[in-house]
């Protein structure tokens, strides 16, 4: 049958009533303090960055009115409304715009895959339970941390004066920005994984790639998929903007376009790069729900 506790005498329950609201008063004093420390540093950092919310709320205006021209026909039959009135007018050039953004995903894929093959090897490398050696391990780390470190866009810009204009500084930025990215996330992956495969494929003496190919691989392939397809979804808007150095892509027409001040290109421009992006972060999304999932049952 149910029981109650028997209530503590009021002097019993004093003490503990004090010591509760003692507690509550500091946990909110230690809040406001904190919220107060993190506006104030917020404050100092945007009067050291010349952040003037004055001039943000007197111009801001300037932000919309600049969206309100992009959606607004500048010629045509139909000019002064807005883009999707006049279609063939607002699309005039899609059939070249189509072709560059085929350039575009050409080279997110070729930079992503090149990126991926680099990462393979060398996130296998840089982790710790397959690599005993810190220096030869230290050594890959490194280089993952500077491939990864410096801008994309640097890595284009000086490519391009390497080999000039076209697509190439592209694929070659994107591949090498990928192989730092990705291959701190394999290194991550290979760090995790079930050792025993891997100490009893020592045992039986296999050499280190048998080890690799038989008892890492078939653990950390999904993984290593499921990351390569998600750095291909960021290497498309990566490629996106390569253009603006000359490397390349629908970008190189959409800096065109903004440079000139072609507002109803730049609009048309901007809704086919959202939507293939969007296409695609749906399609691998889905590969990679499917490569987890696959990983789960086995």
């Amino acid at each position: 049958m149910p029981t109650t506790l028997p209530r503590l005498p009021a002097a019993r329950l004093a003490p503990l009533a004090l010591a509760y609201d003692g507690a509550v008063r500091l946990r909110r004093r230690r809040l406001l303090l904190g919220t107060a420390v993190v506006l104030l540093l917020a404050l100092l950092a945007g009067r050291v960055a010349e952040v003037d919310p004055a001039r943000l709320l007197a111009e801001g205006g300037g932000f919309f009115g600049y969206f309100d021209r992009l959606l607004t026909l500048e010629s045509g039959p139909a000019v002064g409304q807005r883009v999707w009135m006049d279609p063939a007018e607002w699309l005039w050039g899609w059939r070249g715009w189509l072709g560059q953004l085929g350039d575009t995903l050409l080279i997110a894929y070729v930079g992503t895959l090149l990126g991926a093959a680099g990462a393979f090897l060398l996130g296998l490398l840089a982790a710790a339970n397959l690599v005993p050696n810190p220096w030869a391990r230290g050594a890959v780390r490194r280089l993952l941390e500077v491939c990864r470190t410096v801008p994309d866009l640097v890595f284009a810009l000086v490519f391009v004066i390497a080999f000039g204009l076209g697509p190439l500084p592209g694929v070659l930025a994107i591949a090498i920005h990928s192989l730092g990215a990705l291959g701190k996330l394999f290194s991550e992956i290979v760090e995790n994984i079930e050792m025993r495969p891997v100490e009893g494929a020592a045992a039986a003496g296999a050499a280190w790639p048998a080890m690799v190919r038989y008892a890492v691989l078939p653990q950390v392939l999904p993984g290593f998929a499921g990351y390569a397809l998600l750095r291909f979804e960021i290497n498309v808007r990566q490629a996106s903007v390569m253009g603006f150095v000359g490397a390349g892509g629908i970008g190189q027409d959409l800096i065109e376009a903004i440079r000139k001040f072609y507002y109803n290109d730049v609009a048309a421009l901007l809704l086919i790069i959202i939507a293939t992006v969007i296409a695609i972060d749906l399609a691998t999304e889905r590969l990679r729900h499917a490569l987890i999932g696959a990983e789960d049952r086995a």
